[in-house]
């Protein structure tokens, strides 16, 4: 199915709560790089500050990551939605999101720093949960151990299954859930 951006909306998901809050969506395209790259490059910040590199090693070094990142989820997700997500037609953020037989994998969920802390994310991932527990299946996603929004996921029920490294593999499970309506 060939859609045009203007054809996907929250409600076609069934993300009333994503739609509630304002946010749309639509389908990534290769004019969606520089957008996605500077997206990425936000979430790495407060990391790179501690390296001594220049601005212009850092912003190398951020093109360099984004792009080997951007072609994992491409080739290690073909499947998988990929979207960019909008609020009073501005593009916000992303939401990468697999749904296999057994489980929904978020790949990747992150909103400009603006955007962040406003309730945004939580109610796109409550909308989530709430897909998943219709079909009888859990969510998974990797979580960097230090990303300020682990709370957010351990508040709605997301338990870390597995150390990974500098990631958390975390599930949160359908059998155990209670389909929210609020």
């Amino acid at each position: 199915m060939n859609l045009r951006a203007a054809d996907i909306s929250p409600v076609s998901f069934g993300w009333l709560r994503a739609a509630g809050a304002g946010l749309g969506f639509r389908r990534i395209a290769d004019t969606d790089l520089a957008f996605l790259a500077r997206l990425y490059a936000s979430t790495r910040t407060s990391e790179l500050a501690a390296f001594p590199w220049s601005e212009d090693e850092k912003a190398a070094f951020l093109d360099m990551q984004f792009r080997a990142q951007h072609t994992h989820y491409q080739s290690q997700h073909p499947e998988a939605d990929r979207l960019v997500a909008m609020r009073a037609g501005e593009d916000i953020g992303r939401l990468y999101i697999e749904r296999w037989p057994s489980q929904h994998c978020i790949i990747d969920i992150a909103f400009l720093p603006e955007h962040r802390g406003k309730g945004l994310g939580e109610a796109l991932l409550r909308d989530l949960l709430d897909e998943a527990a219709a079909a009888g299946k859990d969510v998974s996603i990797h979580v960097e151990k230090f990303n300020p929004a682990m709370r957010l996921y351990r508040r709605l029920g997301f338990v870390t299954e597995e150390d990974k490294g500098v990631y958390d593999l975390m599930r949160w499970r359908a059998e155990t859930a209670v389909v929210r309506t609020a």
